[in-house]
């Protein structure tokens, strides 16, 4: 009788230390995707800001090759259009993927 009882206080004592550790590590996982998920707005904002400057950049270099006559002035609209869609698209598909 004494055995049992020093075994189901045992294996109560487990249960419950085991339920405590649980709780604070769902906190703990709480707390961290809410500190990283704050961070997202910022970081899409940012990389829009990039993304502008990138295209004002681009059109620039585009204008400057179209004004000299440089034959190759579409591939480097394309490759600097490609490069803001690319920003945007990411920073947006990024977003709805983590939020």
């Amino acid at each position: 009788m004494n055995k049992k009882i020093v075994f189901l206080f045992t294996l109560f004592l487990i249960t419950t230390v085991s339920a405590f550790a649980q709780g604070n590590g769902m906190q703990g996982i709480t707390d961290a995707t809410n500190m990283v998920t704050s961070y997202f707005d910022p970081a899409t904002k940012l990389i829009y800001a990039i993304g502008a400057v990138v295209g004002l950049i681009g059109g620039v270099k585009v204008y400057s090759k179209f004004s000299s006559g440089d034959p190759d002035t579409s591939k480097t609209a394309a490759s600097w259009f490609g490069a803001c869609i690319f920003l945007i698209v990411a920073a947006t598909i990024l977003r709805s993927f983590f939020l």
